[in-house]
């Protein structure tokens, strides 16, 4: 039987998976108010770039900004959301709190849908 190692970044992964939860909009306006709050793109996987925030691997975030998957929020997304009542995937990664609009395929499991 062959033991498999378990990498730092493996349970760093783990953790923040365990910390992610769903939240509404009211609850994170406060956060957006202070600067704090970094959307995540659909198409981007949520535990990946909280790991790469976790890391400072500058090189993956510089890709994702340029590309646009991941951004600040901007007050346009924050009025859309804010007629929505929208709900999110979010997790902290200090000092930001990064966050990803549920879609109608998520369950209340983020490690079941593999959170975008």
């Amino acid at each position: 039987m062959s033991e498999e190692k378990i990498s730092d970044a493996d349970v760093l992964r783990a953790n923040i998976n365990n910390e992610t939860s769903q939240i509404n909009w009211k609850e994170l306006q406060r956060f957006f108010a202070g600067g704090w709050l970094i959307f995540v793109s659909s198409n981007t996987n949520l535990l990946d770039v909280a790991v790469a925030f976790s890391q400072d691997d500058k090189e993956q975030v510089s890709r994702w900004l340029t590309s646009g998957e991941v951004s600040k929020v901007s007050d346009e997304q924050a009025r859309q959301w804010h007629e929505q009542d929208a709900t999110f995937w979010s997790t902290v990664v200090k000092p930001w709190i990064l966050i990803q609009p549920l879609t109608d395929a998520d369950t209340s499991d983020p490690q079941n849908t593999n959170i975008h």
